[in-house]
């Protein structure tokens, strides 16, 4: 049986100056691709709203959903650290209410920690989650779950009250047991700053090549929404157009009669 990643292996990776590589999958086959090419930790992330659901942002992403997507992905991983996205309102209402979703996140869906976007409630969420064996990830900038209050996809701690700010926010998790935070949209010399002030891995999206690691969005990567393309992602491949490519040869030859499976 192959060892399976943990919050300690990240944290001896990031001491090591080893960049740590984090990807997001929402199924049994987009895990079973992204375990084996040995990544450090695979993210179900709430983006399965708006990448698996078509869904215009995050906010609607359900903890029934959220449990579904992790099962399927924590069934296929042998070896990364599975990280389950803590949903809108799921953890902003209240610690007993934030413990029993992010313990499903564990006990029911096979994740081994859990992430959350800052909030007001985010230190002492964080805290409590920590003392009660939830390892959580924490999540500053851009924070998706804000979008409305952003007034959209923006760039993050511009300024120097903005950069003193996500500064601030990023200890306060890492004082209140965060294994990891994840840095989206900041400057690239902001996101520096903070990886340079923490101990705990910083985790880039759209900050710069200065974090421990980077994350990006599966869907992203692979080109599956042709009309989607994010400054801060990569697409290494084009799949919904060859997937389209397939699709159109299989109609080609039923109509014409020419269908033969296994041909």
């Amino acid at each position: 049986m192959e060892k399976r990643t943990t919050i300690l292996d990240f944290q001896a990776k990031c001491d090591k100056g080893e960049k740590l590589v984090v990807v997001t999958a929402y199924d049994y086959p987009m895990a079973l691709a992204v375990d084996a090419a040995g990544v450090d930790a695979i993210l179900v992330g709430d983006s399965l709203s708006t990448t698996m659901l078509g869904r215009p942002s995050t906010l609607s992403a359900t903890m029934d959903e959220m449990i579904h997507h992790t099962k399927a992905v924590a069934r296929a991983v042998k070896q990364a650290l599975v990280i389950g996205d803590m949903p809108f309102l799921s953890y902003q209402l209240g610690l007993e209410d934030a413990l029993e979703n992010a313990g499903a996140f564990l006990s029911e869906a096979g994740a081994q920690a859990v992430k959350l976007e800052w909030c007001p409630q985010a230190p002492e969420v964080t805290s409590f989650l920590v003392e009660n064996g939830v390892p959580v990830m924490g999540h500053v900038g851009f924070t998706p779950q804000h979008v409305h209050q952003w007034g959209g996809y923006h760039q993050q701690g511009k300024d120097k009250a903005g950069a003193t700010r996500l500064l601030q926010q990023a200890k306060t998790l890492e004082k209140a047991g965060a294994f990891a935070v994840v840095l989206e949209l900041v400057p690239p010399v902001i996101a520096q700053k903070i990886s340079q002030s923490l101990k705990v891995p910083t985790i880039g999206i759209g900050a710069g090549p200065h974090c421990d690691g980077q994350v990006q969005v599966f869907h992203d990567m692979m080109g599956l929404l042709p009309d989607f393309h994010p400054k801060h992602a990569k697409a290494y491949l084009h799949l919904h157009e060859e997937i389209k490519k397939a699709v159109q040869q299989y109609a080609q030859e039923v109509r014409s009669g020419k269908f033969q499976p296994g041909s």
